[in-house]
């Protein structure tokens, strides 16, 4: 909540306060833009299917934004512009039909902040619960979790008012959400569906099957093999070339990107909808894991796995328990170690190492690797 509201009300430099880049990235800088944009982010709804009159008054709490550019290249002092009201007291009308007198004096963005963080208004709290829960489980309770209106109610009420009454006594600590949620027999359930039908994926009776999303993805394959990713910003902002340290789940611009995070569907974040996001698998995904020189070059130049290889050569047993334990985190099974002896029984020595990379490219290829399950 308290987040929320810097967002909402900071003024100054982008380059020097921080959150008024939340307002100062708006593709469209009128209050009606501003106001969507609000909408969207901070109250899980699109504005385009509100009446009217309902999306004009909440352009109202933006009206008085100012923006201005300096001598500085790219910079941008956001900042609140009484001009802009000439001297008069308005009346505001939240999206809940309550009303507010804006006094010419006070930027209207504070009362609207007031409003909207006040635990007792449901737009934000029931927003931010239930977009937690759609991170974690791949489905909103409403679904989208972006798209809350009254004609997509919530799949389980109850459910929703149980997550906002936990975020509300929390005093909106996200992280007693998180562990609230985790800790949940819902989110521990097992991956096999008890039943085909819609309602029991509506419902949540068995945990989401679902890809790791492509910076997770691209993440977990440079920890295993100890290496990096390239990526460079078209805009040096704050620098032309990425550190090669920084993991691909950082990146805070839509257009630092590579051929790797396109192809596996991370969104250039145009829209803001969740729903941006392709996570659904495809047949070139399926190749670049298969036989591509960028994953080839990862494992055959890893030092991490070329040291595995090294200590636990004249042990295949340790070897093929460390390789296991470096790419799904487990010891194998009696039937998965049966089938790597059968593979490598006879091969001959100078090939061993060749049936060790061979495991470890089958290994990153398995559901268990790619999937969250």
């Amino acid at each position: 909540d308290q987040f929320a509201r810097e967002l909402l009300i900071s003024n100054g430099s982008n380059f020097r306060v921080a959150p008024v880049n939340f307002l100062r990235a708006v593709p469209n800088k009128t209050p009606e833009g501003v106001a969507q944009m609000v909408a969207l982010s901070l109250m899980g709804t699109r504005t385009e299917t509100w009446p009217k009159d309902q999306a004009k008054n909440l352009a109202v709490f933006f009206s008085r934004v100012g923006y201005k550019s300096t001598l500085e290249w790219k910079e941008e002092i956001v900042y609140f512009d009484q001009t802009k009201s000439n001297g008069e007291v308005t009346i505001g009308t939240f999206p809940d039909g309550t009303t507010a007198r804006l006094l010419p004096d006070r930027d209207p963005r504070e009362a609207f902040a007031d409003w909207l963080i006040t635990p007792k208004n449901k737009w934000f709290t029931r927003n931010i619960a239930n977009r937690a829960w759609s991170w974690f489980m791949g489905r909103g309770i409403i679904h989208e979790p972006d798209d809350i209106r009254p004609d997509n109610p919530a799949q389980n009420p109850e459910l929703l008012a149980l997550l906002e009454k936990e975020m509300v006594n929390s005093k909106y600590d996200m992280k007693k959400l998180f562990r609230f949620i985790l800790n949940s027999q819902t989110y521990q359930l097992s991956c096999i569906p008890r039943s085909k039908k819609p309602e029991a994926e509506a419902n949540f009776a068995e945990y989401p099957l679902r890809r790791l999303e492509a910076e997770v993805l691209i993440d977990a394959l440079d920890n295993i093999t100890s290496s990096t990713e390239k990526y460079s910003s078209p805009i040096p902002e704050p620098f032309t070339f990425v550190p090669e340290e920084k993991r691909s789940i950082t990146l805070s611009d839509g257009s630092i990107t590579s051929p790797f995070l396109e192809m596996f569907g991370r969104p250039a974040r145009d829209t803001g909808w969740e729903s941006e996001r392709n996570n659904h698998p495809s047949a070139d995904q399926r190749l670049h894991f298969l036989n591509s020189t960028h994953v080839q070059r990862k494992i055959e130049q890893s030092k991490k796995l070329k040291a595995i290889l090294e200590t636990y050569q004249k042990r295949p047993r340790d070897l093929v328990d460390q390789i296991y334990l470096t790419i799904l985190s487990r010891l194998p099974s009696e039937e998965e170690l049966r089938l790597v002896q059968l593979y490598t029984q006879n091969t001959p020595p100078a090939a061993k190492r060749e049936a060790a990379v061979d495991l470890i490219w089958a290994l990153i290829n398995t559901d268990e690797f790619l999937y969250r399950h």
